[in-house]
């Protein structure tokens, strides 16, 4: 079960808007292959209303809705109310899973809990809902007052209840625990469907996982990217790679290639980042830096490991740096279609190593610049110039944009108006290549900050990401000023193509 919609939202300053969770919704049952999806909390907002109230219409008619669930209370029926409302038919209702809780907080015997639980099953089963039930802080519970845990099961398993969802609240829990705790509910309660929700607060989200899965738990629960209260709950990504490679017994749905394809979807609607070295999804994780790796990949693949990127509709690259050897940059020539030979090799290398201990940042789509400027040479002869340009920003007028370019020595030269200055600059350079004939790449991503190792804030690096024929390339340009620093990315990307 997905709970990206429910417990990822209670990532701090994380918030889903109606159409966010609709999106994410479809693309988990329908692209993701999910078994089941938490999307929300009843009795929360109106805005949460409206989203479970879309997508249990979606789901209905895609023949989904018992596999959207909803976090429900001990309250009388009121969350029964709420559900009726939002159309949703399976509720997860949260109880208490240690005698702590339900001392301190609910101040009720247990007698007295599970009486009000009984109730709930039964408004639930007369309006034809599905129970699922909670055990809030069960791992606690299971460390400090075991005997109420067992008390509170025996109970259960007498009600009409689907699954049995058993959350390490406070991510406390060692692996060792989980198995032990684990191994020894499902001997007793042979008969009872059982889910673990782990929390990743001391990192042993996954572990946990995998030990909930060896041990024979029929459930899980996982957000994309981790999200979650605190530390975060176990990540979907790498919980599946875990089970794929380490448990091939255990037959699970979910379709690995689009695994980032939903991370960075999530990362980009809550505008939480995704960790460059986070496993499976993270922008670095498919990269090798050090030379020897490279070139162990060029020799019967001495560095394989059953983590292909092409499993998650992802590519190996291969950074340039401090720690390049010629194997790097090798495979980096390779996909420019460049030759080098072994001299010039050689110097190029040198430069790259120096630029690395300068901690610039050194990217594949550099290394024609890096080369022409080593050898001296016409290999990628400047062939785009921006010669000049006019920007113009004033107070109740569109910004505008003169430019001037020479493209294989013709001079051009175009005006255009936008939302801002560099999109009325992209305008003109648009109209200046329409009268070529020629297409612009489109802009994917685009992202501004202080370099690595830049020893004056008021430099500021613009790093821009373009499609174009199918493929995705990075252009980054350098300068105090803002727009100009995208302008020179602009014009590393036109030569590039």
């Amino acid at each position: 079960m997905d709970t990206t919609l429910r417990d990822g939202e209670q990532t701090s300053g994380v918030s889903f808007s109606v159409s966010e969770k609709l999106t994410l919704a479809k693309l988990l049952l329908d692209e993701l292959k999910v078994d089941r999806i938490e999307v929300a909390s009843a009795r929360v907002s109106d805005g949460e209303l409206k989203a479970v109230q879309q997508i249990t219409e979606w789901a209905k008619k895609a023949g989904y809705l018992q596999r959207v669930e909803v976090l429900t209370f001990v309250d009388g029926g009121v969350s029964i109310d709420w559900m009726q409302q939002a159309g949703a038919r399976v509720q997860n209702l949260l109880t208490k899973g240690s005698l702590n809780h339900l001392t301190h907080q609910l101040k009720k015997t247990p007698e007295q809990h599970f009486e009000a639980i009984a109730k709930c099953f039964a408004l639930a089963g007369e309006q034809g809902i599905e129970t699922n039930v909670y055990l809030e802080d069960w791992s606690n519970g299971m460390r400090s007052s075991k005997d109420y845990v067992f008390q509170f099961l025996d109970f259960l398993v007498t009600q009409p209840v689907k699954r049995i969802l058993l959350p390490d609240t406070l991510g406390i829990l060692t692996h060792t625990e989980t198995r032990d705790f684990l191994t020894e509910i499902i001997a007793k309660y042979p008969d009872a469907h059982f889910d673990f929700h782990g929390h990743n607060d001391y990192d042993l989200g996954v572990a946990n996982v995998m030990e909930a899965v060896k041990v024979g738990c029929h459930g899980l629960h996982l957000t994309v990217n981790g999200m979650g209260e605190r530390a975060g709950n176990a990540p979907m990504a790498s919980a599946i790679a875990v089970i794929n490679d380490f448990l091939p017994e255990v037959d699970i749905s979910v379709n690995e290639s689009s695994l980032y394809k939903v991370s960075k979807l999530v990362s980009a609607f809550t505008g939480v980042g995704i960790p460059s070295n986070k496993p499976i999804v993270g922008d670095n994780v498919f990269t090798q830096t050090a030379g020897i790796h490279a070139d162990g990949d060029s020799k019967k693949n001495l560095y394989f490991s059953n983590l292909l990127p092409e499993r998650f509709g992802r590519k190996r690259q291969y950074a340039l740096g401090k720690m390049s050897g010629k194997a790097n940059i090798q495979k980096n020539l390779q996909d420019l279609g460049l030759t080098l030979n072994d001299e010039e090799l050689k110097k190029v290398t040198q430069r790259i190593i120096e630029l690395g201990d300068k901690k610039e940042r050194v990217t594949k789509e550099d290394l024609p610049y890096i080369i022409s400027d080593v050898l001296d040479t016409d290999m990628q002869q400047q062939k785009v110039i921006i010669k000049s340009y006019v920007l113009t920003h004033a107070m109740g007028l569109r910004p505008s944009t003169t430019v001037s370019l020479e493209i294989d020595g013709e001079l051009l030269e175009a005006h255009a108006q936008g939302d801002g200055q560099y999109d009325a600059f992209m305008n003109a350079l648009r109209k200046v290549y329409e009268t070529k004939k020629m297409a612009l790449p489109s802009l994917v991503d685009y992202a501004v900050r202080i370099p690595p190792g830049s020893h004056s804030d008021a430099l500021c690096e613009t790093i821009i990401t373009w499609e174009h024929d199918g493929k995705e390339f990075t252009s980054r340009g350098l300068d105090s000023d803002q727009t100009v620093s995208a302008i020179k990315a602009t014009e590393k990307m036109l030569n590039i193509i």
